[in-house]
C-alpha cells in the first residue's frame, strides 16, 4: 500500500492574503483542491493524508473536499503548530501499518503531474528513498550577510529540490522520530533521511511544478492554467 501525505499546514505569511494560501482559487478552484486531483487520478497512489491545521478541518472539507469527489480513501491529520516537518510526523503517524511507500508532497504544489508522481513512488521502490528535482541553470552565488558575493557556487551535479519526495515507510519514520528525538530541523524530509547515512535518488521532473507561496506566485500559476487551456 502507497500513501501519499499532503503537508498544508503553513500560515501563509508571505502571500499577505485574509485566508491561508492553500484556500486561494486560481481559476475557480482552490490551490490545495487541484494539488489533490493530480494525487487522486495517480494509479499508485491508495491513500490521501491530508495535513491541515485542526481549526480549518470543517473548512476544508466543505469548502475542497465536498465539491471534488474524491475516490482515493482520505483522511486528515492535524498540522504542527510552528514547522513543516511537525505537521509531516503528524501524517505519518496517521499512515496505516503495513504502508510500503510514503510519498510527501506539498499541498500548493498543484501542477504535479500524475506521472512524476507515480515515477517518485517507484523510485522509492528501488532506491529506498526518491525525489524529484531539477537541475540548477542559474549561476549560484554565496553572500554574506550584507548580500556581499563570497564566491561563485558550481552548478554541476547542483539540483533544486521539489516534492514529492517518496520514501520507504520505516526508513522515513525512523528519520523523523531521530530529528524529533535530537531537536533537529532539516530543510526538507530528504535531509532528515541523509542525516541517518542513507542515500536518497533524485529524477528530474518539471520547471512548472511551482510551490505557491507570494502573490507573483499565484500570478504565474494563473497563466500555466491559461496556457494549458
Amino acid at each position: 500500500m502507497n500513501a501519499a501525505i499532503i503537508v498544508a499546514g503553513g500560515s501563509g505569511q508571505r502571500m499577505g492574503a485574509a485566508v491561508r494560501k492553500q484556500y486561494l482559487e486560481v481559476l475557480g478552484k482552490p490551490i490545495l483542491a487541484r494539488t489533490l486531483m493530480v494525487f487522486d487520478q495517480c494509479p499508485d497512489v491508495d491513500r490521501i493524508i491530508l495535513v491541515v491545521p485542526p481549526d480549518d478541518y470543517a473548512l476544508c472539507r466543505k469548502q475542497v473536499l465536498a465539491p471534488l469527489n474524491i475516490t482515493t480513501p482520505l483522511i486528515l491529520a492535524p498540522g504542527g503548530k510552528r514547522l513543516r516537518q511537525e505537521s509531516v510526523y503528524n501524517g505519518l503517524e496517521a499512515v496505516e501499518p503495513g504502508a510500503e511507500i510514503v510519498a510527501i508532497h506539498d499541498g500548493v504544489r498543484p501542477f504535479v503531474a500524475s506521472v512524476d508522481i507515480s515515477r517518485c513512488i517507484e523510485g522509492a521502490k528501488i532506491y529506498g528513498a526518491c525525489m524529484l528535482g531539477v537541475p540548477a541553470y542559474d549561476t549560484l552565488k554565496q553572500t554574506d550577510n550584507e548580500a556581499t558575493i563570497l564566491r561563485t557556487i558550481d552548478r554541476t551535479n547542483m539540483w533544486l529540490a521539489q516534492t514529492p519526495q517518496a520514501f520507504s515507510y520505516p526508513l522515513i519514520k525512523e528519520a523523523h522520530q531521530k530529528a524529533l528525538d535530537e531537536g533537529f530541523e532539516g530543510t526538507d524530509d530528504a535531509s532528515l533521511v541523509e542525516r541517518l547515512g542513507e542515500s536518497v535518488h533524485v529524477i528530474e521532473g518539471s520547471r512548472n511544478n511551482i510551490k505557491i507561496t507570494t502573490p507573483e506566485d499565484l500570478h504565474l500559476a494563473e497563466a500555466l492554467l491559461q496556457h494549458r487551456s
